[in-house]
């Protein structure tokens, strides 16, 4: 299965998709731990973008591949990032779910204010994502972090996974 978590900056993407792979034993991948490992921090043009989405294409096809669920957290924001996943599910031959977690700008104003581990996004970032965020057509979960701790997500998760 490839579970894709979509969501604006700060809302809490990565802490929830590692919740779940800690409880699922699922890979996970996460762009901005990508984007780092590639030496591309601080590097956002249309060529540096595409080179950590292939970067993250290439890793979830070798899991898939090798019988792995995978988890890849991003913000997704764009249907011309959202579309290579979804033929990627096709090729593998494996389910396609999405998660979409939000918070309020209050929590995500907050949230934004201070460093992160791996996201350089602060709340102009994430301003500006909000303003391009094109709307997600499939069904999908969609967790609010300002109330859900990381481990109810994934339980939540994992119940929404179950057919």
């Amino acid at each position: 299965m490839l579970l894709l978590i979509t969501g604006l900056p700060g809302t809490g993407k990565t802490t929830v998709a590692r919740a779940f792979a800690a409880l699922s034993g699922a890979t996970h991948l996460n762009s901005d731990v990508l984007r780092r490992e590639l030496g591309l921090m601080g590097h956002y043009s249309p060529e540096d973008k595409e080179k950590v989405y292939v970067g993250l294409l290439q890793r979830a096809r070798e899991a898939l591949m090798d019988g792995k669920t995978v988890v890849v957290d991003s913000t997704f924001y764009k249907e011309s990032i959202r579309a290579p996943f979804r033929a990627l599910a096709t090729e593998c031959g494996v389910p396609l779910r999405w998660v979409e977690v939000q918070a309020g700008e209050q929590t995500l104003y907050a949230r934004l204010s201070r460093p992160r581990p791996d996201s350089e996004a602060d709340f102009q970032v994430y301003e500006k994502i909000r303003d391009q965020f094109e709307p997600l057509p499939e069904e999908r979960l969609i967790l609010n972090t300002d109330s859900e701790t990381p481990e109810s997500a994934a339980i939540k998760i994992q119940q929404y996974l179950q057919p």
